[in-house]
């Protein structure tokens, strides 16, 4: 029996701990390939294993066999090391550390799908009509959430953009294009979320701007706060172009336009970037101080437009719309629509001026001077508070016609003007008798007399011009089963399939269907959701016609993400409360969802977050780039008027 106790087929001594007889070899792997790491161990069994991470000395939480596989792998693992502790009853031992090293490679299914301008064309319609991988069936709490996101330098007012199969650095990638009002441009992989390049756009001994008179509607600084504009055609890689506001060590304050390399970042010193914004116009002189440039900007025929408005509604301003060759970023034109008077600013939410196939631009214009002459151009050019239309005809910009309600100064003098809200360029439509009409629509804040919610359908061909007796010269106003809100819109709709979606502050997402070239009222679907201030502009994905979904962010405490079936809004597919704080996220102002890819991409205050099929490369995505909701307290904001069109924080 002593015989027997003593022997053992291992010929291993069972007081000492177990042996590591084959170390974890570095392993060296293109991204997204799997990566394993094995160790060969003897000992008294059972033999136990716990990979670490071999820098922290932290346990890898399931990972308790011989062998370790990373899957799928991330550039951003590269350095990584592990080691793993063995461990028998009689002891414990632990091995040398591996490396891993991951070599780039594109992660994701080249795109063909690009979104190079606000809203996804210059009309602003919202649509993106080529999403094959979000769907009305896997956009769900369970299927579809957040999966991390790309951490920057200042808040992302601008609504993120989005490039497929741009090669940098020698590979091909899905781009995500940043920009922050701390006047930086990031480019990120969007499938990896790994940086590919980042530019600051400030000159020397300059930083962004600060709060201007007081006027805290964008804070703590001033820097890109309009949605940029990329053209792929433009330079050696394509060309991203944009407006930032700086200040300078001696006081002074510059606005620019910039022309970065979409490849690398740097600046185009052959199209003379960048070029300093300057500006006369029948007598009056632009003030970089005075101005912001709100409104994303618009590349139409080469030029590209931008207009401006004011810090709150500190004076003297007026309303300025510029435009520059995009081949010498050289100015070709520019207007001022309040030249005799002032005010007039150009707020919109962050929304573009939207534009036509002929060349012509729309937008609504904020409380200003208004020259009251009827049925006819204006007699000193003053259009404040008033839907405009810009001819771009020989080069040169003019206004070519607008509509302005009977109330219109009575409305500019409340601070309840048009200025609040987007314009969007309908598609061509057809009546019941086959006509085709050429439309635009649009709304802003609550009129100062019944009826006060109201959404202005024009006629782009004639838009109305201004009668002080009444509206009748419009082609369509909606007031009545229209929107429901006490303080209007500070957001701009979106269109799909013959429907125009409308998110007014406090108000219900409502879809408005078009019958015969004519808005449908009352909403043929309505969200179950209200939206507090200041509502939201929705954006739709969809497969041509088919798995249409809307998207929209609400402002609160912490944002929320919604996701609609298109055809009706009272079926909520998903939200980001639906899974605790699994999907949470820092709110910001007017920021617009972004979708691309089978992605959705929002602004926050600090970073992008980013949305999509929680497949298991998402979850890994996730682990290495977190999403942090922890920020200081946004200042309360302020009233919806009087004030300005795009008040608070």
């Amino acid at each position: 029996m002593l015989g027997a106790c003593g022997s053992g087929s291992s010929g291993t001594d069972p007081s000492s701990g177990p042996v590591i007889t084959v170390q974890p070899a570095n392993q060296t792997v293109t991204a997204p390939a799997a990566a394993t790491f094995a160790v060969t161990a003897s000992g008294t069994a059972p033999l136990s294993y716990q990979w670490q991470n071999a820098a922290s000395g932290a346990d890898i939480s399931g990972a308790t066999s011989a062998s370790y596989t990373v899957s799928p792998t991330n550039t951003q693992e590269t350095g990584m090391k592990l080691q793993v502790v063995v461990t028998s009853a009689a002891g414990s031992v632990t091995s040398s550390a591996a490396m891993l090293t991951v070599n780039a490679s594109q992660q994701g299914s080249p795109a063909t799908v690009s979104v190079l301008t606000y809203h996804n064309d210059v009309g602003r319609t919202g649509q993106n009509l080529s999403e094959t991988t979000l769907t009305t069936s896997n956009v769900n709490s369970t299927n579809f959430g957040l999966l991390g996101s790309v951490a920057v330098d200042g808040p992302v007012d601008a609504q993120p953009l989005y490039v497929g199969s741009l090669t940098v650095n020698g590979a091909v990638h899905n781009v995500l294009f940043v920009a922050t009002e701390n006047d930086s441009v990031y480019a990120f992989d969007a499938d990896t979320l790994t940086s590919l390049w980042h530019q600051a756009v400030l000159g020397p001994n300059e930083t962004p701007s600060n709060m201007v008179d007081g006027c805290s509607q964008v804070t703590p600084t001033i820097g890109i706060t309009s949605t940029p504009v990329i053209d792929p055609t433009a330079g050696a890689h394509g060309t991203i172009f944009l407006v930032a506001m700086t200040k300078d060590s001696s006081g002074n304050y510059h606005q620019r336009l910039h022309a970065l390399d979409l490849a690398t970042g740097n600046e185009q010193s052959q199209l003379h970037s960048p070029t300093t914004i300057q500006a006369t116009f029948s007598g009056q002189t632009f003030d970089p101080e005075q101005y912001e440039e709100r409104s994303a900007l618009l590349l139409l025929n080469g030029v590209i437009y931008m207009g401006w408005t004011s810090h709150c509604d500190d004076g003297p301003y007026n309303g300025w719309v510029m435009g520059y060759s995009e081949s010498t970023l050289q100015q070709t034109s520019v207007v001022n629509v309040t030249p005799n008077g002032s005010q007039g600013a150009i707020w919109m939410a962050g929304a573009g001026l939207a534009a036509d196939s002929n060349g012509n631009i729309y937008f609504l214009d904020g409380n200003g001077t208004f020259d009251s002459t009827a049925g006819a151009l204006q007699s000193n050019g003053d259009y404040g508070n008033a839907f405009i239309k810009l001819s771009t005809a020989g080069g040169n910009l003019t206004v070519s016609d607008f509509f302005a309600t009977h109330d219109t100064v009575a409305n500019s003098n409340a601070d309840r003007d048009l200025g609040s809200g987007g314009a969007l360029v309908l598609p061509d439509l057809k009546d019941s008798s086959g006509t085709t009409w050429h439309l635009a629509v649009g709304a802003g804040k609550n009129a100062s007399e019944s009826p006060l919610n109201r959404v202005y359908v024009v006629n782009r061909d004639s838009m109305g011009k201004f009668n002080a007796s009444n509206d009748n010269a419009i082609y369509q106003e909606i007031s009545s089963n229209g929107l429901d809100s006490d303080a209007g819109v500070f957001a701009m709709p979106a269109y799909f399939n013959n429907t125009v979606y409308y998110g007014a502050v406090d108000d219900s997402l409502r879809a408005f269907s078009i019958v015969n070239a004519k808005m449908v009222a009352p909403a043929g679907s309505v969200s179950a959701t209200a939206f507090g201030y200041p509502g939201t502009t929705p954006s739709v994905s969809a497969n041509g016609t088919s798995n249409g979904i809307v998207w929209a962010v609400q402002n609160g405490s912490a944002g929320i993400l919604h996701a609609y079936e298109a055809i009706n809004l009272a079926n909520e597919l998903y939200n980001s409360t639906q899974a605790g704080d699994r999907d949470q996220f820092s709110f910001n102002k007017f920021i617009t969802p972004m979708i691309a890819n089978g992605k959705v991409y929002v602004g926050t205050p600090n970073s992008v977050a980013v949305f999509g099929l929680l497949t298991p490369s998402a979850k890994l995505l996730r682990k290495l780039h977190p999403t942090s909701v922890q920020r200081g307290p946004l200042p309360m904001h302020k009233a919806p008027y009087p004030g300005s069109s795009t008040p608070g924080n």
